[in-house]
């Protein structure tokens, strides 16, 4: 998975994603939303500047409680723990 920061300032971060599409970006949000001290967390496919569909870019803001790449970190570990919990709930139901 290769990045691209768009923005970084101590309370909002915009990075590109590349190569991932609604259902990632979508998980991603959601586990973002849940890291407290996110006050928004938002991905654009189609940035109105760039003339057609591109990499999505996420946007976490914050508040003064965590950096946003942090947050960036928590929602990340939030979702292998998650991926991991069905994984082993599927594989012992199998």
């Amino acid at each position: 998975m290769d990045l691209r920061v768009i923005e970084n300032l101590d309370t909002e971060l915009s990075i590109e994603i590349q190569g991932e599409d609604h259902t990632f970006m979508n998980v991603l949000k959601g586990a973002l939303l849940e890291v407290d001290g996110v006050t928004a967390a938002t991905y654009d496919m189609n940035p109105e500047q760039s003339g057609g569909q591109t990499d999505p870019i996420v946007t976490i803001k914050t508040d003064d409680s965590i950096e946003p790449l942090d947050a960036l970190e928590k929602a990340a570990g939030g979702i292998k723990t998650k991926t991991d919990a069905f994984r082993n709930a599927f594989e012992t139901a199998a």
